[in-house]
């Protein structure tokens, strides 16, 4: 690393404020409504083991001799007072339930179980939940319909059943809706406790319902908008499986990623009404043609203190397998830089000083940087990266102009039998960024988590977890208490000091 990068680096933090209040230390998908994954406190070392407990009874493994499992968790939620929510899959097929824990301890308080039906799929999907600023959990059900379970610190609370449709249409077809509409993306609320999804409509239905978009209000109203009608193209038939949407800083803006299956649209909604404000054509950076938006990705966008919005896809040119980490501006008028990987992740946000007083804030992006060893010229040099967003080089894999490296680290374990420097794949589609400590903490395929010290480019600590096995990406996170928390091997492990 040379010496202004060095500099870059150990400038790279300020103070972040003490994590306090009422507010969810983790409310769902990357932590917060933009998708930032910051932590909520400083984590603990990467030392032993608090607890841990399975996310999967039943998994399915794929293959010989270490085996994939091709599923995307979910990712736990944590309150205030530090109770973990954690989404479980309780059967081989997508069954499901969340269990609260005590986070200093993993003892149960409570246990509740969903009638949510899977869309289809080809990587099984995670069950969508997500945990408001007013501490109401929100986590799908049969149907489209999404229940809401309040004071989630204890055994009992207030609870309910919505549906973004009217409530008293679905009971009044339950057989019908239950068969022909799914919750197909994560759910994310705005500050004001309002929730958005998408949703897959598979057969007719008595309000025509057609796949889109959903909000359902804080007091359980709710409205829609199809995927067709918002991008004003009747060829785009569904919102991206697995996307999770993000909300502006401001509340004003959704933005969430539609296709016709295969190619499509970021689009910016208003929040309020959901019509269409902005949309975005996602194209491959090099040959100009429709990128790809695989239904097998965890992609969902996230937005940078200045409003930039940053998503990823798949590649229409050869680019191994690596995808691109789209940028657009706020309005989605403008296309930044890319990055060079993004097909399967959500880039966590590590910021840097203020630049002016009154200016935005300086920023850089935290992304996942696989080069497939199986796929066009891929080397199976498997990093982690810090990017620049505003500022470029030449991509490695490619005649494009992409963003800049600031630093990047490699997986540091040998695939037996594989060429020499293929090392495993990080198994993240977000990973925390522990901002008191200057580092991030990121798991991988070998089994480990790690704790990478941005200071010095360096994996100052590391946990064995479990044995090495392949599967679908998972996050990291922090609780209250500077508890680190890694999926791996169908586990969610508590971690600290």
């Amino acid at each position: 690393m040379n010496a202004a990068l060095t500099c870059a680096i150990a400038c790279l933090f300020v103070a972040a404020p003490a994590w306090g209040g009422n507010v969810p230390a983790w409310r769902g998908d990357a932590g917060n409504a933009q998708h930032i994954a910051k932590a909520p406190a400083a984590g603990q070392a990467l030392a032993k083991f608090h607890w841990q407990m399975p996310v999967d009874l039943a998994p399915r493994v794929h293959g010989k001799p270490q085996g994939e499992i091709l599923i995307h968790y979910a990712s736990p939620m944590i309150t205030a007072k530090n109770t973990v929510l954690v989404p479980v899959k309780t059967t081989a097929n997508g069954a499901f339930e969340i269990d609260a824990v005590k986070g200093a301890t993993g003892s149960k308080i409570w246990k509740q179980t969903t009638d949510y039906l899977l869309p289809p799929y080809d990587w099984l999907p995670p069950l969508p939940a997500h945990l408001t600023t007013q501490n109401r959990l929100y986590f799908a059900g049969a149907g489209g319909t999404v229940y809401f379970r309040d004071t989630p610190d204890s055994k009992t609370g207030n609870s309910g059943q919505l549906a973004f449709f009217g409530i008293s249409n679905y009971q009044q077809n339950k057989s019908v809706y239950n068969q022909n509409v799914m919750i197909d993306t994560p759910i994310t609320a705005d500050d004001q406790g309002n929730v958005y999804f998408g949703f897959v409509v598979l057969g007719s239905t008595p309000l025509g319902l057609k796949s889109g978009i959903a909000r359902i209000d804080s007091s359980g109203n709710g409205i829609w908008i199809s995927a067709g009608d918002a991008a004003n193209d009747q060829e785009i038939s569904q919102v991206a499986m697995n996307c999770a949407p993000a909300i502006s800083a401001d509340g004003s803006t959704i933005y969430i990623t539609i296709s016709d299956g295969g190619s499509g649209y970021l689009m910016g909604l208003d929040s309020t009404t959901l019509a269409p404000k902005y949309r975005a054509r996602l194209l491959d950076p090099v040959d100009k043609q429709s990128a790809g938006i695989s239904d097998d990705s965890s992609a969902a966008p996230t937005i940078g203190p200045d409003g930039q919005v940053f998503y990823g896809v798949v590649e229409s040119s050869p680019h191994n397998c690596r995808g691109w980490m789209q940028q657009f501006s706020p309005d989605l008028a403008a296309e930044g830089t890319p990055g060079s990987f993004g097909w399967d992740d959500t880039v966590s946000i590590v910021p840097r000083r203020d630049t002016r007083p009154g200016t935005a804030h300086d920023y850089y992006l935290m992304s996942k940087y696989t080069n497939y060893i199986d796929c066009d010229n891929g080397d199976g040099h498997n990093e982690i990266a810090i990017l620049n967003p505003r500022k470029t080089q030449r991509d490695h894999y490619s005649s494009a102009t992409v963003m800049k490296e600031v630093e990047t680290i490699l997986d540091p374990h040998q695939v037996p039998g594989e060429p020499q420097g293929a090392v495993y794949e990080w198994c993240i589609n977000t990973a925390v960024v522990d901002r008191d400590n200057k580092s991030v903490i990121a798991n991988a395929e070998d089994g480990y988590t790690y704790r990478w010290d941005l200071t010095t480019n360096t994996f100052s600590e590391m946990l064995n977890l479990n044995q090495l096995i392949g599967e679908a990406y998972t996050p990291t996170l922090i609780g209250p208490d500077g508890t680190i928390y890694a999926i791996n091997d169908t586990t969610l492990y508590a971690i600290g000091d």
